[in-house]
């Protein structure tokens, strides 16, 4: 599951951060509300973690903008504020949880792994990714084809993920990039191509289809194996 982490406390965002990558999420960070709302509206996150008070906007602006982009990201509020019409005026802005601080990271958890199984709306399992013999347990961070498993990178891990969710459609190299790669403005689209062979190699043994499908001058999609 893809996170975005919009908190100014930067020490309070790196904690948080390194909580939910050993938890095995991919977590993105921005630490003011205009950046962590260009983010948001890329529309590749299935939860947002947004703190209230941030310099630029505020965290019920931006979840009003999600709300008003018709994304199907899940809101969690951090604030400080803990009376009744604080958190009213939270959940009337569309956020869809409400932590108060000082919170137990083990809460935090709680409730971003209640929020992903409500809004995962491609697993066939809260915790699985399913596409023909493809298996994704993201639960236990493993891979499969059929019997055999699959070894792979974090960046294959993350190219396989975004393919299974959106299995069926063609995905431009950009897509792919802005999902895989985030905001690495480092990464030269060409990089997109390279992955893919590499995930190739490991997904397809002798005999068997390729499920990655090669649209020429856009992407690529993924397609259904037989089990």
């Amino acid at each position: 599951m893809r996170i975005l982490l919009i908190e100014d406390d930067q020490r309070l965002a790196r904690l948080i951060a390194r909580v939910l990558v050993d938890e095995h999420y991919q977590v993105d960070l921005a630490h003011d509300g205009e950046s962590g709302l260009d983010l948001a509206l890329r529309g590749i996150y299935e939860v947002a973690i947004v703190d209230w008070m941030l310099p630029g906007r505020d965290g019920p602006s931006i979840c009003r903008a999600v709300r008003a982009a018709r994304l199907p990201t899940a809101v969690l509020l951090l604030t400080a504020r803990g009376q009744i019409e604080d958190k009213v005026a939270g959940f009337d802005s569309g956020a869809d949880d409400y932590l108060v601080k000082p919170f137990a990271f083990e809460e935090l958890l709680g409730r971003v792994r209640a929020l992903g199984r409500r809004f995962d709306l491609n697993a066939s399992e809260a915790n699985e990714l399913r596409v023909g013999d493809l298996v994704l347990d993201l639960r236990g961070h493993t891979a499969r084809r059929g019997v055999r498993s699959l070894d792979l990178t974090p960046t294959e891990w993350n190219l396989l993920e975004y393919l299974l969710r959106n299995a069926g459609q063609t995905l431009t190299r950009q897509q792919i990039l802005d999902y895989v790669w985030s905001y690495d403005h480092d990464v030269q689209p060409q990089m997109v191509d390279v992955y893919v062979s590499y995930l190739r190699r490991k997904l397809n043994a002798p005999g068997e289809r390729d499920p990655i499908v090669t649209v020429r001058g856009v992407g690529y999609r993924l397609e259904a194996t037989r089990v």
